[in-house]
């Protein structure tokens, strides 16, 4: 979604993020440097306006870069990125990579990710990890996976005399998320670099992990620890 295509709702976005809990102005869009620690970080969150207004900024500034870089490492793949807003109440914090009937990849905020924000390094941040899945073909990678793994659980089933559906269904699950984690990773790295190219700080953007749950490292869970993405992060930013 172009820049210009947001503009015009953007009332009707600032309404929704007022009812997703924004409450306190604070600061937008301070000089590049080291990524703040838990304790710094602003207590509240973005009044509704400059929350809106920095998801614009960031889009309209962000998309052209991801477009250029998917390009580049992908000039196969369709790099005409559609940005949208997930507007359902009630949606947690979130952002998914996925791609519509026509193939065309989508990347989506809910309401609460764009309000939850501190700052545009986030928003920056988030996005280009999102894009980053669509540049590195992650979700054929994964179907892919999840194919190979129902093959393999059917094939366990047969030889074992146990039911096919259900070790075919089990297989799947464990091949799609075989490398999932490794795929949070590889959209952490490129997305570092897709912030970094649009004049974004990634280091700063991905401190938005120190305020979430950490998934730890769960047998089949499908992300990795906090700690492991910003020591990604902070890696590949210091090599650019």
């Amino acid at each position: 979604m172009k820049a210009t295509q947001i503009i015009p709702r953007l009332g009707a976005l600032i309404v929704g993020l007022a009812l997703a809990g924004c409450d306190v102005p604070t600061e937008t869009r301070p000089a590049p440097g080291p990524a703040p620690t838990q304790s710094s970080a602003p207590p509240t969150r973005l009044d509704a306006d400059t929350a809106v207004r920095n998801f614009v900024t960031v889009v309209s500034s962000m998309e052209p870069v991801a477009e250029r870089e998917c390009r580049r490492r992908a000039p196969s793949l369709n790099c005409d990125f559609q940005i949208v807003v997930d507007d359902r109440r009630g949606q947690p914090p979130n952002a998914f990579q996925t791609v519509d009937r026509n193939g065309r990849p989508v990347v989506a905020f809910t309401l609460a990710l764009i309000a939850e924000a501190r700052n545009r390094d986030e928003i920056a941040f988030i996005m280009g990890h999102e894009t980053a899945h669509h540049i590195a073909g992650h979700i054929p990678r994964a179907q892919q996976s999840a194919v190979a793994g129902a093959i393999v659980g059917g094939l366990a089933a047969a030889v074992l005399g146990t039911d096919v559906q259900t070790a075919q269904n089990l297989g799947a699950s464990v091949g799609a998320r075989r490398f999932s984690k490794d795929f949070e990773l590889e959209a952490d790295a490129l997305g570092t670099i897709i912030t970094a190219r649009a004049g974004y700080n990634p280091v700063r953007g991905a401190a938005y992990f120190q305020r979430i749950p950490d998934p730890g490292n769960r047998f089949l869970g499908s992300h990795p620890p906090n700690a492991d993405r910003i020591e990604t992060v902070r890696r590949t930013a210091a090599g650019l």
